[in-house]
């Protein structure tokens, strides 16, 4: 399966590299086509739609319908800022995670503070801690006199994007961005934990609720029921406001299956020291002092140093699940290493200065964020498809490209969000695209390769729906004339 979109992949990337003499495809039968689709859709109707295509040879655009129109791109804003980021940082940058002291060790005991310094690294894991630890341990410490202290100064300390709804603050799309933060599992969901409920073994038992990782940095409060097998399932999570108290409600069948749910932790920097402090006291080392916040002093020596994964490989996850947390750190990242401040006023000045080269006419834009939560962003779909095309020319294109969720295939770091669309003969696999979502909006844009075996650019932005859902149903339809010219 994988090295079948591999190879659309290598296909969509030769030709994007072939002499730009290609014939355009003849547009006149998609044109109607598309055009009716538009015109005669009822889910659009009082809706707007943003299309564009274009040549992925040659750059002509070959159909436009309000191409130029300004509208919310929802998550293919993720586009700009994967392109901004590979071009600013490079796709073998790696996070940096250090962990340093003040004071000097005698007879196993370290006399002074340990800081835990995070540079941006939304990939931690518990097992990173535990090797961090460990390595502590290799040094011989066994005891620490001072505090343990986490420094998240490499970022500014604004933990929510300008236009976060309030109503998002305990998902995990919605979590507070740090320099030090950690995740759950290796879809990297950083700055949440994972909660997994289980009906108990008889009706009126509690359910069985897991956290991962293993921490008692949240509190859980679990008022949820085991119910007959023909009960009805339905739970709800909440946390409380500036709180890591989670209460579960509801029920479920005996014998259903498991229910999973992220939620986004109050004050990620904390939690990451909660996850090393653990990790310290599972690798026998005692530690005296209290957990706290606050900047490494200059005479602090450096113990160790984590590296993160390349930012060709966080790609993956980052564009197919479509994480927002990913797109924001990698904002505030360009801000930091371009600017001297982690900050998404610098970080999207950075992007916007970024996205000149590649043809783009920034006066065009809005842009407010780097993952497209929010409603203020506004794109026109002409620039998304200028991207797509441009790109193509750069170095690191075949990273971008390998990001892309793949039409069709099931498997999650393949199909990301398209595994459960487009599965017809004619799409599956021919399509490459980011997708979008956010109330009342719905985007796609991306590249497929037609049964002509040309390749062609698309931007499909739908705004104003009154149900987004009914919007992926409209851009599969027209991917799939775009696939089958």
């Amino acid at each position: 399966m994988l090295k079948r979109w591999n190879l659309i992949i290598f296909i969509i990337f030769i030709a994007a590299l072939l002499p730009h003499t290609h014939p355009v495809l003849a547009d006149d039968n998609l044109t109607q086509q598309l055009n009716q689709l538009l015109n005669e859709e009822p889910h659009l109707q009082g809706a707007i739609a943003g299309v564009n295509i274009r040549s992925a040879t040659s750059g002509e655009v070959i159909y436009n319908h309000l191409g130029n129109v300004r509208l919310r791109p929802a998550s293919n804003m993720k586009l700009f800022t994967a392109a901004a980021a590979l071009s600013v940082l490079g796709e073998d940058y790696t996070f940096k995670t250090e962990v340093l002291s003040d004071g000097a060790v005698n007879k196993k005991t370290l006399l002074g503070n340990l800081y835990l310094k995070g540079k941006g690294d939304p990939t931690l894991l518990k097992e990173d801690f535990d090797k961090m630890a460990s390595e502590i341990k290799n040094l011989g410490i066994k005891k620490i006199t001072g505090n343990l202290i986490g420094d998240d100064t490499w970022y500014d300390d604004v933990r929510y994007s300008v236009d976060l709804p309030w109503s998002d603050e305990q998902t995990y799309y919605g979590a507070q961005i740090s320099a030090l933060t950690a995740s759950p599992t290796k879809d990297y969901d950083s700055g949440s934990i994972l909660l997994e409920v289980k009906p108990g073994n008889d009706k009126g038992d509690k359910a069985v609720v897991t956290v991962t990782p293993n921490t008692d940095f949240v509190k859980i409060i679990n008022q949820t029921e085991t119910v007959t097998e023909d009960g009805k399932k339905k739970l709800t999570f909440e946390r409380e406001h500036a709180k890591n108290t989670i209460t579960i409600t509801g029920a479920l069948p005996v014998k259903s299956k498991p229910e999973k749910e992220w939620i986004g932790v109050w004050e990620p920097t904390r939690y990451a020291l909660a996850l090393f402090k653990q990790s310290l006291t599972e690798q026998g080392i005692q530690v005296l002092g209290k957990i706290k916040t606050g900047p490494t002093p200059d005479i602090a020596r450096n113990l160790h140093t984590h590296n993160s994964i390349t930012l060709s490989e966080l790609l993956v996850p980052f564009m197919k699940l479509s994480n927002n947390g990913h797109a924001e750190t990698l904002v505030k990242e360009m801000g930091r290493v371009v600017k001297g401040e982690g900050s998404w006023e610098k970080g999207l000045e950075v992007m916007e200065a970024e996205l000149l080269k590649f043809g783009i006419n920034t006066k065009t834009l809005v842009l407010r964020d780097g993952s497209g939560i929010s409603h203020i962003n506004l794109v026109p779909a002409t620039q998304l498809s200028q991207l797509l095309y441009a790109v193509q020319q750069q170095k690191w294109f075949p990273a971008f490209l390998h990001s892309l969720p793949v039409a069709g295939e099931s498997e999650k770091m393949a199909g990301g969000t398209l595994r459960n669309r487009m599965k017809g003969p004619d799409v599956k696999g021919k399509v490459l695209a980011k997708t979008g979502t956010i109330s009342t909006v719905s985007t796609i844009s991306g590249y497929a390769t037609t049964k002509s075996g040309q390749i062609l650019i698309f931007s499909i932005m739908l705004n104003n729906l009154l149900d987004d859902a009914k919007g992926k149903k409209i851009e599969d339809k027209l991917v799939t004339i775009i696939a089958n010219q």
